[in-house]
């Protein structure tokens, strides 16, 4: 397994592209564990560069 930070928004949209091939992979198989891991890259990654501020309870 082959997975490096996400640094650049190249990185991003290349995880991106391997994370949608691996949808199908079942849990427990190497595949589903390198989705895992993939998506929680995914999640830091948009978290500092896309923050999204909570929104007002009356809207």
């Amino acid at each position: 397994m082959n997975i490096k930070p996400i640094k650049t928004d190249a990185d991003y949209q290349a995880v991106l592209k391997e994370v949608d091939s691996l949808m199908t992979a079942g849990p427990c198989t190497p595949e589903g564990e390198k989705l895992d891991l993939m998506v929680t890259l995914i999640e830091a990654y948009e978290a500092k560069h896309f923050p999204m501020d909570l929104s007002n309870p009356v809207e």
